[in-house]
């Protein structure tokens, strides 16, 4: 009897050990290039998110047939108005009902001069630098982070101006996503480094930076790397680089300058159409409490 009890013991300490790593691992998020500065990401819940997606750039041959094919999406983020970034979104929004995330400038822009569906836009999804909002019952905060660049958008066949006329669309700025048992992601949209990216951090970790790269109408390689070394990105992937000839800082550029200034950092560099699926960090253990005596 005794024997049969240890064996019972013995056996429910074996299940109670292994049980957990045979247990499903949770759902991660997904994060896709599709090229330029153009991002699909989807929750361990479910929900679809588009950052600056302009799908049908020249670095995605399939981007026609891939934004013919979506038939679903949550959210549309815009960092700022220029064409290279707001891209397919009225097309997007339009099939699928996906509400707009934006500043406030931005996003009346977007409806008064870009075309927006206006009721895809409201006071929930609005924000501004240094806020942080909660969509979508909490599965997602948005945090809005400055950036140095422009916002201008050209006006749509169809507005009340006339079509191409550059219109006043608030500051440029950027996104830390922060998805819900998942990774924090700076999306830095189009910017030049400056100083305060070391407070992106204030927001939580970053688990994987979206950096822009290309030079000329933003930040190159080098000076990337150094955003990323203020950010202190896990994971840092470039972005912005190569659309357009002029659009000259590399993905290898940026490899070993971002090994240099900061060493810590893995660089993922995506090709078009690739998924990344992104856990969370490790949590660090908390630091020991020393004692101190008198």
């Amino acid at each position: 009897m005794k024997l049969r009890n240890l064996f019972r013991i013995v056996l429910a300490t074996a299940l109670m050990t292994l049980l957990p790593a045979l247990a499903p691992a949770a759902p991660l998020t997904q994060v896709t290039w599709l090229g330029h500065s153009a991002y699909k990401i989807v929750t361990p819940g479910g929900k679809i998110l588009f950052v600056d997606p302009w799908i049908t750039n020249p670095k995605n041959p399939k981007g026609a047939e891939t934004v013919a094919a979506i038939d679903k999406a949550d959210l549309i983020l815009l960092t700022h108005g220029h064409g290279d970034h707001i891209g397919n979104a009225v097309e997007i929004a339009t099939k699928t009902g996906a509400q707009l995330v934006a500043t406030f400038d931005l996003g009346k822009a977007m409806v008064q001069y870009g075309g927006f569906p206006e009721k895809q836009f409201g006071f929930p999804t609005t924000g501004h630098f240094g806020g942080q909002i909660s969509l979508l019952d909490g599965e997602v905060k948005v945090a809005f982070i400055p950036a140095l660049h422009g916002s201008g958008i050209d006006a749509a066949e169809g507005s009340a101006v006339a079509a191409k006329s550059l219109q006043y669309a608030g500051q440029p700025g950027g996104f830390v996503i922060s998805i819900k048992n998942g990774p924090a992601i700076y999306h830095t949209g189009d910017t030049d480094l400056f100083g305060d990216m070391a407070l992106v951090k204030d927001f939580g970790p970053i688990d994987l930076m979206l950096v822009c790269i290309g030079d000329k109408f933003t930040m190159g390689p080098k000076r990337a790397a150094q955003a990323v070394k203020l950010v202190g990105a896990r994971l840092a992937a470039p972005m912005h680089y190569g659309t357009f000839p002029v659009l000259t800082g590399t993905s290898g550029e940026f490899t070993e300058e971002t090994k240099k200034a900061s060493p810590g950092t893995t660089v993922k560099v995506f090709e078009v159409g690739e998924t990344l699926a992104v856990p969370l960090a490790p949590a660090k253990p908390s630091p020991k409490r020393v004692k101190t005596t008198r």
